[in-house]
């Protein structure tokens, strides 16, 4: 009978703490015992199972996540922004941020790095620090844009890169897919063009995002392809990598439209001692996944809420 009372007193005790926040000393006076005793009896109501305290604790579900998607996709590093209810350009605006914190750490004296181009590529330019470091450069690692009616951020993200870097930036002013392979064949003949692309094959360090295949997409909206080249590549592939479009296990879709692509080949990009993909946004994931899976990329940065779908997409 006296254990009946107890587990009744501890539970009432334990209702008037965790549910209706009182502190121990108005239990105290509310029940008629000492505060000692209701701290007693609030130990004993969580020994018994009676309550049952779960903290979540954000940053480490971050880093069991990043642990999982690094082996999963065998990354030398994984870094999880944790967004919240931040709208689609606040997310980007954050991975970028974290991006560029973490290149402020692989960055050396005499390092080259190639970026790709995009919103969340210049998300990333936009967010770099002045660096104290000498004789780095930066390259561009994919030809532009075909047109200028939409905005690639190209130019602006390069020169960004540049500026923090204190350095000059190595442009690849062309077209990032031409209409013929023979003439992407003979502007890379180019000594000029030849040797920035080689300047990209080299660098050490790559910073690029991926593309998507919807309607939406940038590459599609520059006018590269004909409707009927989009709708095949609509069907076979989920991404791009650097203009590169790939299917699920990271394969070229169509060598005829990679041939007329210029810029880094995606085996280069395996060789890289820090090959960093940035992305954020659910839409991204399938090329994430894809990109990863043919061995791309051996960073990742990316938005909590993408790498809790990438993971588990992976599981699937």
């Amino acid at each position: 009978m006296l254990e009946d009372e107890r587990r009744r007193d501890a539970i009432r005790a334990a209702k008037l703490y965790y549910l209706d926040d009182h502190n121990q000393s108005w239990i105290a006076g509310e029940l008629g015992v000492s505060r000692a005793t209701v701290s007693r009896l609030l130990q004993y109501a969580r020994e018994q199972g009676l309550v049952e305290i779960h903290i979540k604790d954000p940053l480490k579900d971050e880093v069991t996540l990043a642990e999982k998607l690094r082996d999963r996709y065998h990354l030398a590093a994984v870094k999880i922004v944790a967004t919240g209810q931040a709208t689609g350009e606040e997310k980007g605006a954050l991975v970028g941020q974290a991006a560029a914190s973490y290149l402020e750490t692989i960055v050396e004296n005499g390092d080259t790095i190639g970026i790709g181009w995009g919103k969340t590529i210049h998300q990333v330019a936009l967010a770099l620090r002045p660096e104290p470091l000498t004789d780095v450069r930066v390259v561009q690692m994919k030809g532009a844009a075909n047109n200028q009616e939409q905005p690639t951020y190209a130019y602006e993200s390069i020169q960004a890169f540049a500026t923090a870097f204190h350095t000059f930036p190595e442009y690849l002013p062309l077209p990032v897919i031409f209409d013929q392979a023979t003439t992407k064949q003979l502007v890379e003949s180019d000594r000029q063009i030849a040797r920035v692309i080689e300047l990209g094959n080299r660098a050490p360090i790559a910073v690029f995002t991926v593309g998507t295949v919807r309607d939406s997409a940038l590459l599609f909206k520059l006018g590269s392809f004909t409707k009927e080249e989009q709708n095949f590549l609509q069907q076979h592939a989920v991404g791009d990598v650097f203009s590169r479009f790939i299917d699920r296990d990271g394969q070229i879709v169509s060598p005829a439209i990679n041939d007329r692509t210029i810029g880094i080949q995606l085996d280069q990009l395996r060789q890289k001692k820090h090959s960093v993909l940035v992305a954020t946004g659910l839409a991204k994931v399938p090329a994430v996944a894809a990109a990863l899976t043919g061995g791309y990329a051996n960073t990742l940065v990316i938005d909590q809420d993408a790498a809790m779908e990438l993971l588990r997409m992976g599981a699937g």
